[in-house]
C-alpha cells in the first residue's frame, strides 16, 4: 500500500521522481524498523528478565549504542522519528499540491526557469513563492537529519536508474525474508507457549463444580481372560509332529501280547503320539476290571482333541478290545457312536480286525440293511428272556435310536464305554438328544430280578458310604474329534465327570539364541497334518469348472478328492466332467446306493478313478487311502468344515495339497475365518486366463451335452 501511494502521488519530473524513490526507501526503512520493534517486543514478553539489562554505551561508527540483545540506540530511535514527520509532512504538501490547480504564473515562471531566462517580475514572484514556502520547509529541516538526507538525495541523482532498480528489488526481497523470518518465529513462539499452557492445565485442571467418583488418571484397562475349568487350562499335551515322535509298540506299557501280534501282523511297529499317551490312560483307568476304576472310584472320562490322521480311531480301539479279552457273559459293554454310515463302516472295520479270534461280537448298525435283520443281529430271544448277541456296537445317531425305543431286549444296562468319534459334530442340536437317549438307557432299572440286580447301576452322586456299599459298573466316556469344541457351555451338556484332556492345540516355545522362550502359534484353535500344503485360487463363478479341468488335464493332477456344498452341485460338476471327456470321474454322495458307494470307494483307493466328485459325506473321519490332493470346488462356509476337508489327504505324517476354489467377492471372508482359526500359512496361487484359453471351446460343447442330460433326468423323474 506504501509503494501505491509513492507512485500515485509521485511528480512526473525527474526531481519528483528521485524525491520519489527517497521517500519509498524511507518508508521501507521505517518498516523494517517496526518489525524490529515487534520482534524485540516478543522477546521482552517471552523474557521479561532479560531487557533490564541493556547496554548503554558502545557506540559504533554510526553514533548508536546496542544492547546485549542487538536492540538500536537512542541515535536510530530519533532518526526514526524524524524520518515519520517529514515523511509525514511530505505527504501533506503533496495533497495540498495536488488540491490546488497551479496558476498561469507559476506555469510562467516554471516554463522560464525550464528556458534559463526570468525577468526582474518573475524574479520577484519566485522570491515570494519561496518565502511562503520557507516556514513550511523550516518545519521540515529542523534537525541535522535533513541536511544528511539532502546530500544523499545528491548522490542517488548521480546513481544510474538501473543501479536504482537493482537496490530496490534486493532490499524488497531482504523485507520479505525478514517477514517471513519474523511470522515463522511468531508461530513457534505461540505454539510453545500454547503447549506450556496446555501442561500447566493438565498438572492443574481446573476447578469443576462435578463431582468425579474415582481416580482423575486413565488406567490401562486389562483384557479379560476367558475362565477355564483347569481341565481345559492344563490338558496333556500331546506332540505334533507325527514322525519325529513315533514309540515304537513295545515301549507303551499295559498292552496285551496278543494286541501285540495283530499290530506287527497289520504292519504297525510304532505307536503316533496320540496313541501312545492315550491307549495307556485308557488301560489305567480300566486296570481292576471293568466292573470299578482306580481304587473303587469312578474312572475319570477323557477327551483327546487332534488333527485328521494322527491315529484316534486305534487310540480306542485296542484299549477297548483289551479291556473286554476276559468278559465271560456276552453284553453291550462298549458303543461306538459316529455321525456318518461310511464313517461308521471304517471304524467297524478295524475293530473286526482287532476283535478276530478273542470271540468279542462287533455289530454295526447304520440302517444298510432292514431294521428287522439288525434286531436279530442284536438280541435273541430263549425260554429264560432276551440275551445280547453284540459286545461292541458301532451305531449311527439315528439308527441308534430307532433301537433304544423299538427293540425289545435291547439294553444298555452293562454299557461300560461310551465313545463319541467327532464329537464336535455329535454335540449339536441335531444329535443332542440321541445322547440323551443314550446315557438314561443306560442308568435304565430293569424289571427282571435275579443275579443282575446286584450290579444294577444309578445315576452317580456323590460319594457316600451307601453309595459305596456294592459294586457299580461305571460308565465312562471318551470324546474325539479334529476340531473338539472348548466351550465349557457345550462340553456340559455331556455330563463329563473329571475329564482329562488331551490335545495338540497349543503354542510352542521356540529357544532364542539368547536362551529365552518365545511363544509361537498363541492365536492356533486348530491343527491341520504336518505335511499339508494349503492354497487358495481367487476366480470367477463361470472359470470354476475350467479351472478344475485345468488341474486335471493340465497340470496332470492324480487321485483328487473334489468338494461340493450339495449333491445337486456334484452331481451336475460330475455330469460336466464326463460330456468334457479325458478325465475318469465319480461321484460319491447320498444320493447313491450304499453298494454303489462301496464300490465307488474302492476303485478310487485302487487308481481306477482319478476324480472323485464328493459332498461333505466324505469329509468327516474317513480314511481315504492315497488322496494326493483335495479340491475345495466350493468355499467352505465354516472353519470346522475347511479343517475336514483338508484332513482328508496328508495323513499319517504323508505330504499332501489342498486347494480352495475362492470367489472374488468371497476372497476377504474366507481368509479372515482362517485368519480368526489362526491359520496363516495358506498361499495365493492366481492362474492366469490364456491358460485356460484351449479348454474353452472343448467346454462349451461340454454345456450343451449338459443341458441335454438334465433335461432327460428330469423328464425321466416325472415320468
Amino acid at each position: 500500500m506504501a509503494l501505491f501511494c509513492i507512485k500515485r502521488y509521485g511528480g512526473e519530473e525527474e526531481g519528483a521522481e528521485a524525491e520519489a524513490e527517497d521517500r519509498a526507501r524511507v518508508l521501507l526503512e521505517r518498516l523494517r524498523q517496526q518489525a524490529k520493534a515487534r520482534q524485540l517486543k516478543k522477546q521482552q514478553e517471552a523474557q521479561p528478565e532479560g531487557g533490564e539489562g541493556e547496554l548503554s554505551g558502545g557506540a559504533g561508527p554510526g553514533g548508536a549504542g546496542l544492547s546485549p540483545g542487538g536492540e538500536p540506540g537512542e541515535g536510530k530511535r530519533k532518526r526514526k522519528r524524524e524520518s515519520e514527520e517529514q515523511s509525514r509532512a511530505r505527504g501533506q504538501k503533496k495533497l495540498k499540491k495536488r488540491q490546488r490547480p497551479p496558476s498561469s504564473s507559476e506555469e510562467r515562471a516554471d516554463t522560464e526557469e525550464a528556458a534559463g531566462g526570468s525577468t526582474p517580475s518573475k524574479k520577484k514572484e519566485k522570491e515570494n513563492r519561496r518565502k511562503s514556502k520557507v516556514p513550511q520547509e523550516r518545519t521540515e529541516a529542523d534537525s541535522e537529519e535533513d541536511i544528511k538526507q539532502q546530500e544523499n538525495r545528491s548522490n542517488l541523482k548521480k546513481k544510474s536508474s538501473k543501479t536504482k532498480k537493482r537496490d530496490e528489488e534486493t532490499e524488497r526481497a531482504e523485507t520479505k525474508k525478514k517477514e517471513n523470518s519474523e511470522r515463522a518465529e511468531g508461530n513457534q513462539s505461540t505454539k510453545e507457549e500454547l503447549s506450556l499452557a496446555a501442561s500447566e492445565e493438565k498438572a492443574n485442571p481446573p476447578p469443576s463444580s462435578l463431582v468425579v467418583l474415582g481416580d482423575y488418571d486413565r488406567k490401562p484397562v486389562q483384557k479379560v481372560q476367558p475362565f477355564l475349568p483347569q481341565w481345559l487350562a492344563q490338558p496333556k499335551l500331546v506332540q505334533k509332529r507325527i514322525k519325529d515322535n513315533l514309540v515304537p509298540i513295545r515301549d507303551v506299557p499295559g498292552i496285551h501280547p496278543r494286541l501285540l501280534k495283530k499290530l506287527q501282523m497289520n504292519g504297525i511297529e510304532s505307536f503316533f503320539p496320540v496313541q501312545a499317551e492315550v491307549i495307556p490312560a485308557v488301560l489305567q483307568s480300566a486296570s481292576n476290571g471293568y466292573l470299578m476304576g482306580q481304587g473303587g472310584y469312578r474312572p475319570k472320562d477323557i477327551c483327546v482333541s487332534a488333527p485328521t490322521g494322527s491315529g484316534k480311531t486305534l487310540s480306542f480301539v485296542i484299549p477297548v478290545v483289551q479291556v473286554l479279552l476276559d468278559r465271560v457273559v456276552c453284553q453291550v459293554r462298549a458303543l461306538v457312536v459316529l455321525p456318518t454310515k461310511e464313517l461308521a463302516q471304517q471304524v467297524s472295520k478295524v475293530f473286526n480286525i482287532y476283535t478276530d479270534g478273542t470271540g468279542l461280537k462287533v455289530v454295526l448298525i447304520t440302517g444298510q440293511k432292514s431294521f428287522a435283520k439288525e434286531q436279530e443281529m442284536l438280541v435273541q430271544k430263549k425260554v429264560t428272556g432276551y440275551c445280547s448277541l453284540a459286545d461292541i456296537i458301532v451305531a449311527t445317531p439315528g439308527r441308534l435310536t430307532d433301537h433304544i425305543r423299538q427293540t425289545p431286549g435291547f439294553s444298555l444296562t452293562q454299557l461300560r464305554f461310551l465313545i463319541v468319534d467327532e464329537a464336535d459334530r455329535m454335540i449339536d442340536d441335531m444329535h443332542q438328544n440321541c445322547l440323551n437317549q443314550i446315557v438314561k438307557a443306560a442308568f435304565q432299572v430293569e424289571n427282571d430280578s435275579g443275579s443282575n440286580m446286584l450290579f444294577q447301576r444309578t445315576k452317580p452322586g456323590p460319594v457316600t458310604a451307601a453309595s459305596s456299599c456294592y459294586p457299580q459298573i461305571p460308565l465312562q466316556k471318551l470324546l474325539f474329534s479334529a476340531t473338539l469344541t472348548q466351550d465349557p457351555e457345550k462340553l456340559q451338556q455331556l455330563d463329563l465327570f473329571q475329564p482329562r484332556l488331551f490335545t495338540s492345540v497349543y503354542s510352542e516355545k521356540k529357544t532364542l539364541g539368547d536362551g529365552t522362550e518365545a511363544e509361537q502359534d498363541t492365536n492356533k484353535k486348530y491343527i491341520l497334518p504336518e505335511g499339508l500344503s494349503q492354497c487358495y485360487v481367487p476366480c470367477d463363478l463361470n472359470s470354476k469348472p475350467l479351472l478344475l479341468l485345468h488341474f486335471m488335464l493340465t497340470m496332470k493332477f492324480t487321485r483328487v478328492l473334489c468338494f461340493t456344498n450339495s449333491r445337486e452341485a456334484s452331481h451336475r460338476l460330475f455330469l460336466l466332467v464326463q460330456a468334457f471327456g479325458g478325465v475318469t470321474a465319480a461321484e460319491f454322495s447320498s444320493r447313491l446306493p450304499p453298494n454303489e458307494r462301496q464300490r465307488t470307494m474302492k476303485e478310487f483307493e485302487q487308481g481306477k478313478i482319478q476324480l472323485l466328485i464328493s459332498t461333505d459325506a466324505t469329509a468327516r473321519g474317513i480314511d481315504v487311502k492315497g488322496v494326493n490332493y483335495v479340491i475345495n470346488y466350493d468355499a467352505p462356509q465354516f472353519i470346522r468344515t475347511y479343517i475336514h476337508r483338508v484332513g482328508r489327504t496328508a495323513r499319517a505324517g504323508k505330504a499332501g495339497v489342498a486347494f480352495s476354489l475362492v470367489l472374488r467377492i468371497q476372497e476377504r471372508r474366507f481368509l479372515r475365518m482362517l485368519k480368526d482359526a489362526g491359520i496363516q500359512d495358506i498361499k495365493k496361487h492366481p492362474v492366469k486366463g490364456n491358460s485356460l484359453k484351449p479348454l474353452v471351446q472343448q467346454y462349451e460343447e461340454a454345456l450343451s451335452k449338459l443341458e441335454k442330460t438334465v433335461k432327460n433326468e428330469r423328464a425321466q423323474k416325472r415320468a
